[in-house]
């Protein structure tokens, strides 16, 4: 049985995550704050004999190097909580630890650009401008350290994949996400994704060899948008 990890997998993206994996027969190691290890509970009683927890803060190198090994691939919300470097530390442990040929699939929001080609509205980035100061005024967030860990990965040599998820809402699977390279591409402008189907795209994302070094912007397969440019 092929074993992956989830770092953040208590959240509700992980947990998505995780019934996706189970359901693929994959073993999971999973890494979340210890205070967290109780949203869990009733998977693990179900199939806790196919899930090892390793519990601690994502960022911490030790924990992440346990939780990784002899894993074909790590799944990893980039969280920026705090102002402490958590997206960062984390990104970096996972790339440091991580077996050389593991798939390594990361999560974060359109406000990630890589190649500087993403465009958006005036509204978007004034408040993504507010959000980012009053977050860190609070010390709550640090939205620019979940950019300083995505450019840490779009430098590394390892077989990376950045997810970029849109406004995110609850329902029903609608199946795998389209995506597009821009944010601004016709096929995403409805710009609604259930969150059930961005864990989906990170799973199947593991054995897709065509996105290796990309940054695929997501949107919901039954959207307005998406089906208007359905081929």
């Amino acid at each position: 049985m092929k074993r992956i990890c989830i770092v953040g997998i208590s959240g509700k993206l992980g947990q998505y995550m995780l019934k996706h994996a189970l359901e693929r027969g994959y073993h999971v190691n999973g890494v979340c704050r210890e205070k967290s290890v109780g949203k869990l509970d009733a998977i693990m009683a179900e199939h806790g004999d196919r899930i090892t927890l390793f519990p601690g803060k994502t960022n911490d190198r030790g924990v992440i190097e346990r939780a990784v090994n002899g894993c074909v691939g790590v799944l990893t919300v980039l969280a920026p909580w705090g102002v402490q470097q958590y997206s960062s530390g984390t990104a970096q442990a996972v790339m440091d630890f991580a077996e050389p040929d593991a798939r390594l699939i990361f999560s974060c929001g359109w406000h990630i650009t890589m190649d500087g080609k993403d465009q958006y509205s005036w509204t978007f980035r004034a408040l993504l401008m507010l959000a980012t100061k009053l977050t860190r005024w609070l010390r709550f967030v640090e939205i620019d350290d979940q950019v300083l860990a995505c450019d840490l990965i779009f430098k590394s040599n390892t077989n990376w994949t950045v997810v970029r998820g849109s406004d995110l809402e609850e329902g029903e699977s609608q199946g795998v996400p389209v995506w597009s390279e821009h944010v601004q591409d016709p096929i995403l402008a409805s710009n609604k994704t259930r969150r059930i189907d961005f864990a989906l795209f990170m799973i199947e994302a593991l054995t897709n060899d065509a996105l290796i070094g990309k940054a695929p912007a997501i949107c919901g397969a039954e959207t307005e948008s998406a089906l208007a440019l359905a081929h």
